[in-house]
C-alpha cells in the first residue's frame, strides 16, 4: 500500500463501535465517530467529517448493522469521504488480547482468526465483539486486506521476572497465567509522542505514561520499551477504576464469594462492573459527576478521587524506582487529557521526584497537548491526547505493504 491510500480503523465494543478514516498521505481523518447503544431499543450514529457533524438515531443496530452504516456514511455523496467501498486500501482492527501468541500486528487470514478465538476467554468483554467487526468486515468488503493490531502487543518487551506471577509455576505452564497489560497502543504512541514533544531520543527516555479513562493504566517506558505495567492477567488489576476494582487482596473476593453466595462468574462481574468508582462513591463512574459532587462537598465522592488519584501516584514512585528514575510523566485518556484536578491531585506531595508542577498551565491545558510544568521542573509532566487509531492505521498500513 503506498502513502495516497486509505484505511478504516475499527473497534468494536460491547455496546459501540468506534471508527476513523484516515488518508495516509497526510495521517489526518477524513471521517471518524461511533456507533452508541447497540443492541438497545434507539442506537445513536454521531460521525464527524471535516468540520460537519453528523447525529442521527436508528432502530436497534447490531455490529453488522453498526459497520454497515459507517460504510454507507462515509460512501456517502453528502460528505464525499470516498465514492465507492473500492476506495477503502485495508482494515485495521483493535483486538485488546494477544495472549502470548502475538507479540507484534498481524494480517488477518483464517488461522489469525481461530488464534485470536482461542484469546476469547482472557478477554471475554472484548475479544467477543473485536471478532465481531473481523467477520463483518470479512463479508461487506470483500477482498480487502485486514490487519490485527493488539493491545497487549506493546507489553511483550516485559522480563519474565515482572510478568510472572508468585503463583505454582505450573499454572503459568498450563493456563499461561502471567501480566499481559492492555492500553498498549495508546501507551506506545503517548510515549513517543512525548519524546518527541521533549526534543529527545525515546531510546534516552524514560517515560510513565498514565492512561486515564473508565478503565486506566500505567505503564513504565524504558528508553522506548514497556518494562512494566498496571493491569495484568485481565484489564481488572492496577487501578482503581469506573467500575473496576484494581488490586484488591485476592483472598477477599474468595471471602465474598462464600458470604454473598457467589459463583466465580458473578464474582468476577462484581469486581468489573461494581466497584471502584461507583462502588465506592456510590454516585457514578463517570469522573465528571465525581469532580462535581467532590466540590459540592460529597464526602463519598472525596474519598473516591482521593483513592483513585492516591493509586496512581502509588504506581508513579514504583515505576520511578523499577527505571532507576523518571524523565517525563504523561497524562493520557479522556480523565487525563480533561481532569485538570485529578492530574493535580496525582502530582501532590511529588516534589521529591523533582516535579515543579504549574497549576497555571494546567488550568489551562484542557483537552489539548501541553505542558504541565515549570520550565526548570527535573521531570516534565506532560498532557499528551492519545491516538491509538492512528497507531493502528499506521501498523496497518506497513503490514499490507509488506504482503
Amino acid at each position: 500500500m503506498n502513502s495516497n491510500k486509505k484505511v478504516l480503523v475499527i473497534n468494536c465494543g460491547s455496546s459501540s463501535v468506534r471508527f476513523q478514516f484516515i488518508n495516509m498521505s497526510n495521517e489526518k481523518a477524513l471521517a471518524a465517530g461511533i456507533v452508541e447503544k447497540l443492541g438497545m431499543s434507539q442506537s445513536l450514529i454521531k460521525l464527524k467529517f471535516g468540520d460537519n457533524d453528523f447525529t442521527k438515531e436508528c432502530n436497534s443496530l447490531d455490529h453488522s448493522s453498526a459497520i454497515s452504516q459507517i460504510l454507507d456514511a462515509i460512501t456517502s455523496g453528502q460528505f464525499g469521504a470516498i465514492r465507492h467501498k473500492s476506495e477503502i486500501s485495508a482494515v485495521g482492527h483493535r483486538v485488546v488480547h494477544g495472549a502470548e501468541q502475538f507479540s507484534e500486528s498481524v494480517l488477518i487470514t483464517e488461522d489469525t482468526i481461530k488464534q485470536i478465538q482461542s484469546c476469547v476467554e482472557l478477554a471475554p468483554l472484548h475479544n467477543h465483539h473485536n471478532l465481531k467487526g473481523i467477520q463483518e468486515c470479512k463479508e461487506l468488503l470483500p477482498g480487502i486486506p485486514q490487519v490485527a493490531v493488539f493491545d497487549t502487543a506493546f507489553h511483550h518487551t516485559m522480563e519474565d521476572y515482572v510478568y510472572i506471577y508468585a503463583l505454582a509455576y505450573r499454572f503459568y505452564e498450563k493456563y499461561r497465567f502471567r501480566r499481559y497489560g492492555f492500553h498498549g497502543t495508546s501507551h506506545f504512541y503517548v510515549a513517543n509522542k512525548a519524546a518527541e514533544i521533549v526534543g529527545k531520543d525515546i531510546r534516552k527516555l524514560k517515560i510513565i505514561t498514565c492512561h486515564l479513562g473508565n478503565g486506566a493504566s500505567v505503564a513504565a517506558v524504558k528508553y522506548g520499551k514497556s518494562i512494566d505495567t498496571s493491569m495484568g492477567f485481565t484489564p481488572l488489576e492496577g487501578l482503581v477504576m469506573g467500575t473496576r476494582c484494581g488490586d484488591v487482596d485476592p483472598a477477599m473476593a474468595l471471602f465474598i464469594m462464600e458470604k454473598e453466595g457467589l459463583s466465580p462468574h458473578e464474582c468476577d462481574m462484581l469486581m468489573n462492573h461494581e466497584c471502584g468508582l461507583i462502588g465506592i462513591s456510590g454516585i457514578s463512574s463517570d469522573m465528571r459527576d465525581l469532580i462535581k459532587a467532590y466540590k459540592e462537598g460529597n464526602d463519598r465522592a472525596r474519598l473516591a478521587l482521593q483513592m483513585y488519584t492516591y493509586r496512581i501516584r502509588k504506581y508513579i514512585g514504583m515505576y520511578s524506582a523499577s527505571m532507576n528514575g523518571v524523565d517525563v510523566i504523561v497524562f493520557t485518556g479522556g480523565i487525563g487529557e480533561n481532569a485538570g484536578l485529578i492530574r493535580s491531585m496525582c502530582c501532590t506531595d511529588m516534589e521529591y521526584l523533582g516535579i515543579d508542577f504549574d497549576e497555571d498551565k494546567n488550568k489551562k491545558t484542557i483537552g489539548i497537548e501541553g505542558e504541565l510544568t515549570a520550565r526548570n521542573s527535573k521531570v516534565r509532566v506532560l498532557c499528551v491526547p492519545t491516538n491509538e487509531e492512528l497507531v493502528i492505521a499506521r501498523d496497518t498500513s506497513r503490514i499490507v505493504n509488506e504482503k
